[in-house]
């Protein structure tokens, strides 16, 4: 699984019986090393985890009312005017 430059670390962790028992009879089905099946199935749920908190999902409502604000913005507040004019009093060099 790992190369031979590859470094690794040990984890180790406390599971009751039964949980054991089902890792086990997993790892056999696929045929893998209970080892082997841990380390892949935990890097598959890490991936998972990470990928969900990086994919922003929204309802069809939501969808419909992102895509007219972006086709059809409001106009901007006045404090978001305000904002943009310091903005560029501070921000951008004269001309």
């Amino acid at each position: 699984m790992t190369a031979d430059n590859e470094r690794t670390a040990r984890l180790e962790t406390r599971l009751g019986l039964e949980a054991l028992a089902m890792i086990k009879r997993a790892a056999e089905i696929q045929g893998r090393s209970v080892n082997d099946f841990v380390v892949v199935a935990a890097q598959e749920a890490a991936l998972r985890t990470i990928a969900e908190t990086q994919i922003i999902r929204l309802s069809v409502e939501d969808q419909r009312i992102f895509a007219d604000a972006i086709l059809d913005p409001p106009t901007p507040a006045p404090g978001l005017l305000r904002a943009a004019d310091a903005h560029r009093r501070l921000v951008e060099a004269p001309k």
